[in-house]
């Protein structure tokens, strides 16, 4: 996305925010961050739309920051004085770490601002104590904001600024209602701004709901190609068993960095991570049934470059937002064309360019020819293409003597989800079947004796026809009958 030769300062914005953005390697802003900026200092509310990877977040959260350090009236006491709302821990997490990077010279009174995150799958503990100590800032997931403020820990009507990120998601994922009661609780007068990618009708009707004359602004004209036109984009039909196979070399292109693999489902995800680590891979993998310990855990090992590829599915991917992607694979092909729109974002951003490759079974062709005409992107039957075809190698610059593995195996980050774990520590039973497990991507070999995976002990709970299989009790005998 090119800018218009504008900075941050020139747009008003203050000193020490333009230090640490300049600091951060960001001087221009984007069409989005241009656009939205004027009317956001001003105190406007504001719709902003535009694709993943534009930059929403610095084009609501630079005004958030300046306006609440700004304004003469009121003094930052500690009470929450901006809330930013958004759909998944990932995004809270990335969103409250730009934040805190922009605000880091911004002072409220004799003390540094401060930026909280808020939301589920951790303890509830830390992050009530951070709000008594005192907050400026907080961003979350409305699930947890909503617990937060019924158990009376988060205060709302101290709030001067309200912003919600990524509403479609939020729309799809059914937070609505826990919006529209978090909306009940803060007081009329702020200042609201809204940031999606799309549109949809429900969203339309909660802007007019709660927004007062707000201005639709969009980085694009609406008859815009909706996929970045700094990705190209690649459509191979593939067999199932080959996929692996077929990633392994795509991962060995030349001028490949960082790489996201999408999976539709859980499982595919951690089988497709504990494969490419088998095969020499530094991966990780990021899905709904790791903890989030784990989840961060790979989040932070893929941001810093300890591994290079990241599985992960829709909802578990929300919130990534790394300028430096350069190949995003669709292992498994979306459901809809937005899911799509979101998954290839991940790369091309931010002006520079991009590859995304989805690899679409025969039993998704279908659902891929629903995609592509949605998005005009004329490959409704694509080349039938296998591990070893010659025009896969030659159409993602990958070298003719790519092999299938790059090394000796690999240990996957978060190879397996908690749960699982647990049952590994249990006792060892008796096994008359010798069994071959894959832990972390590391092979174990077969023993006579070996402790049964969770599936393996749901297996033995239930029949064959998955019912569940009743004990057998044993009855009581009779006691032998007395001669007197």
């Amino acid at each position: 996305m090119t800018h218009l030769n504008r900075t941050f300062a020139e747009l008003g914005v203050r000193d020490e925010i333009v230090r640490a953005l300049k600091e951060d390697g960001k001087e221009h802003p984007f069409a989005i961050q241009e656009l939205t900026m004027p009317l956001a200092l001003a105190g406007d509310d504001l719709i902003g739309q535009a694709r993943t990877g534009m930059g929403k977040t610095l084009a609501f959260g630079v005004p958030l920051l300046q306006r609440i350090t700004t304004d003469p009236t009121r003094e930052l006491t500690g009470i929450p004085r901006a809330l930013v709302v958004v759909p998944t821990r990932e995004l809270c997490l990335q969103v409250s770490s730009d934040l805190a990077s922009a605000a880091k010279y911004l002072r409220a009174g004799d003390r540094k601002l401060t930026v909280t995150s808020i939301y589920g799958g951790r303890p509830y503990e830390p992050q009530i104590e951070a709000l008594q100590k005192g907050v400026d800032v907080v961003v979350g997931t409305p699930g947890r904001l909503l617990d937060l403020a019924q158990q009376g820990h988060l205060q709302l009507g101290g709030l001067s600024m309200l912003v919600l990120d990524e509403a479609d998601e939020m729309l799809d994922l059914g937070f609505l209602p826990d919006i529209e009661r978090i909306l009940r609780q803060i007081p009329d007068e702020r200042q609201a701004m809204l940031f999606s990618a799309t549109m949809p009708d429900p969203i339309i009707t909660l802007a007019r709901t709660f927004m007062n004359q707000p201005t639709h602004i969009r980085a694009e004209a609406p008859h815009s190609a909706a996929t970045h036109d700094t990705t190209e984009q690649f459509a191979y039909r593939a067999h199932a068993l080959d996929k692996v196979e077929m990633v392994a070399r795509i991962l060995q292109a030349e001028g490949r960095g960082a790489t996201m693999i999408f999976t539709r489902t859980k499982r595919t995800a951690q089988k497709v991570s504990d494969e490419l680590a088998e095969r020499g891979f530094k991966v990780g993998a990021v899905h709904g049934d790791l903890g989030q310990g784990a989840r961060e855990k790979s989040l932070k090992a893929f941001r810093s470059g300890e591994i290079d590829v990241l599985v992960a599915t829709d909802v578990a991917a929300r919130g990534i937002d790394i300028d430096d992607i350069t190949h995003v694979i669709n292992y498994q092909i979306p459901e809809d064309e937005q899911s799509y729109v979101h998954r290839i974002g991940r790369t091309g951003r931010a002006g520079k360019t991009g590859i995304a490759v989805t690899l679409v079974d025969w039993d998704e062709l279908p659902r891929w020819a629903m995609i592509d005409k949605a998005l005009g992107l004329n490959t409704p039957d694509p080349a039938e293409t296998y591990s070893s075809s010659p025009h896969l190698y030659e159409e993602l610059n990958i070298p003719a003597d790519a092999t299938g593995t790059v090394g000796d195996p690999r240990k996957a980050h978060a190879a397996r989800p908690p749960a699982e774990k647990k049952s590994a520590d249990r006792p060892a039973r008796n096994r008359t079947r010798t069994r071959r497990r894959t832990r972390g991507g590391e092979p174990v070999t077969g023993h006579t004796t070996t402790a049964p995976t969770e599936q393996a002990s749901s297996e033995a709970a239930e029949g064959t026809d998955g019912a569940p299989r009743r004990r057998r009790r044993r009855r009581p005998r009779k006691a032998a009958a007395t001669t007197g």
